[in-house]
């Protein structure tokens, strides 16, 4: 991993002791398009379009932004990572794909726009954490990462398959069905965990559902991702409904009987030495809040978690 440039002081005017005041981006990282030098880009991707329940994730990415000020505002590090991402890579804020918050009606223009801008950063050799908007926008992001790295393994963590066979429809609730069946994803080296909701079809992935991953040890299931995947690139997508609504009621559609948020940062931690090529975060929808922003908090958490995966994942393929 290489560390962030001397240059650049995400703090020059002392503000970041008070989360609350400055300038926002994720973890107060720079702002910027320019990619020189940059490891992991953080791209917003505020589109609800394809939600069939309670939309509203459209908002996440700047909830999950303003929230980082205070989980990523220690400059030694997340804790109980065991390395300091801020000096071992460098993170920056690409920012929002903008406009697909009007595509509304037309999910094809929020995939052509998105696919185009993150294939484009990619192929500059950096890794993309998206932050969703609703899960519709892994379609995209997947295949960015694809076109990159080649056939994925998915592992993701969601109360839903999405897997619904809807023919050619693309909404929230087919995405990896349709993804797998681009190709831009290996289902035999895949694995959905935490489902608990109907599942008529598994796609060819494996399927941890939310009681067998709650009635043994975490390790047994972290062991078992690690067994499908193997060495594949991989891609994580992590759906903030995978935790059960006590602990992120701020979403589309929760389903009771998840884990816990201690529970979803373990599993995340026993991923470190995969290959992790790609990941995003979807699905927080802030206004759905019972109070003081608990998901959105959760929600930035858990990111700034796939972004350590990202930096160990690079790591482990450049030798750094």
């Amino acid at each position: 991993m290489t560390a962030g440039p001397a240059t650049f002081d995400p703090d020059p005017d002392g503000m970041a002791s008070a989360p609350y005041s400055g300038l926002i981006s994720f973890a107060r990282r720079e702002a910027t398009r320019d990619l020189a030098g940059v490891d992991i880009a953080v791209v917003g991707i505020p589109f609800d379009a394809a939600t069939t329940n309670r939309p509203g994730a459209r908002f996440g990415p700047r909830a999950i932004r303003e929230q980082s000020l205070f989980v990523g505002q220690y400059p030694w590090g997340h804790w109980p990572w065991d390395f300091n991402l801020y000096e071992t890579a460098r993170m920056v804020d690409w920012g929002d794909i903008a406009r697909t918050v009007f595509w509304a009606g037309h999910p094809e223009r929020m995939v052509a726009d998105v696919r185009g801008a993150v294939s484009e950063i990619v192929g500059q050799g950096v890794s993309v954490l998206g932050l969703g908007g609703d899960h519709m926008v892994s379609y995209p992001l997947v295949a960015a990462a694809a076109e990159q790295h080649g056939p994925l393994s998915l592992v993701h963590f969601d109360a839903h398959s999405d897997t619904w066979d809807m023919g050619d429809d693309l909404n929230h609730g087919t995405v990896f069905r349709q993804a797998a069946r681009d190709g831009w994803i290996a289902a035999d080296r895949s694995i959905q965990v935490g489902m608990r909701t109907p599942n008529p079809d598994d796609c060819g992935y494996t399927v941890v559902d939310a009681d067998t991953l709650l009635d043994r040890p975490l390790e047994a299931t972290i062991t078992q991702i690690h067994e499908v995947v193997g060495d594949h690139p991989v891609y994580v997508s992590l759906d903030i409904d995978f935790l059960d609504p006590s602990c992120a009621p701020g979403t589309g559609t929760p389903v009771v009987g998840g884990p816990n948020a201690r529970e979803a940062r373990k599993l995340l931690r026993g991923l470190a030495d995969l290959d992790v090529v790609g990941a995003d975060h979807v699905e927080v929808a802030p206004h759905l809040d019972a109070t003081g922003d608990i998901t959105a908090i959760t929600g930035a958490t858990l990111a700034l978690d796939l972004a350590h995966l990202l930096a160990l994942g690079r790591a482990r393929r450049t030798g750094a």
